[in-house]
């Protein structure tokens, strides 16, 4: 996979991406991901990237050349049709389901929103697709497309040390995932549950499904309101 990222700060991007899972997945050769700064595709000495908004209104808005520019540019280099992402708190949520879509693609090209956003005629022209990591505002997308990024990349072959951890995510199955333990066996005089230490798999099998629901029941029902799962739903659908 091929990963391009379009931001005004490639320093606070380069910086994650030379850090842990993402770092080695690069190394091993699993994704190849590129930071390009958009002030390098501006048309002026000053670099404007920005603008005020037609029809007035506070705030700032990215205009449409550079990102063009920097969209045509890579398409050019690479030769290659990429999946366009914008980061948008007004975008589709950014769920699981939607990073094992996306680790399907060959090629993602995703744009850093900042100010109040980015000329509408950008999205037009290249197709785009908005995407949010959640219902708040942040101050640009450079760390919503760092999450995206690290979601899809732990989802390729081979990048992850153990393929079978990722059967325990949250998420993965429609549902959160179950409470973990680890050593010491008792802490503050809270014992790890008994069954973790029973070696019998298919009672531990059962115990997490029973405590991943009833985590769910708690932190997110509307999860199994969408799914409109039960305690048999789930094991049908993780066998």
């Amino acid at each position: 996979m091929r990963i391009d990222i379009v931001t005004l700060f490639p320093e606070v991007v380069d910086a994650y991406l030379r850090t842990s899972i993402l770092k080695r997945a690069q190394e091993k050769g699993k994704v190849r991901i590129k930071v390009h700064n958009l002030r390098a595709f501006t048309l002026d000495r000053y670099h404007t990237v920005d603008d005020y908004p037609f029809g007035g209104g506070p705030g700032m808005v990215l205009k449409p050349e550079p990102i063009f520019k920097a969209v045509r540019f890579i398409r050019g280099y690479t030769e290659s049709n990429p999946l366009v992402l914008v980061t948008s708190p007004r975008g589709e949520l950014f769920t699981q389901a939607k990073a094992f879509a996306l680790a399907k693609e060959n090629h993602l090209l995703i744009i850093c929103g900042r100010y109040q956003g980015i000329d509408e005629r950008v999205l037009t022209l290249t197709q785009a697709q908005e995407i949010s990591i959640g219902d708040y505002v942040l101050s640009g997308g450079e760390l919503p497309a760092l999450v995206i990024v690290e979601a899809v990349v732990r989802l390729l072959p081979g990048v992850l040390g153990d393929e079978e951890s990722r059967e325990f995510d949250s998420f993965t199955h429609g549902i959160l995932g179950p409470p973990l333990f680890t050593r010491p066996r008792v802490f503050q005089g809270i014992e790890v549950p008994p069954v973790l230490l029973s070696g019998d798999h298919a009672r531990i099998a059962k115990w997490r499904k029973e405590q991943s629901l009833e985590k769910t029941r708690k932190m997110r029902p509307d999860l199994l309101e969408k799914e409109n799962l039960s305690s048999g739903d789930v094991a049908k659908k993780e066998k």
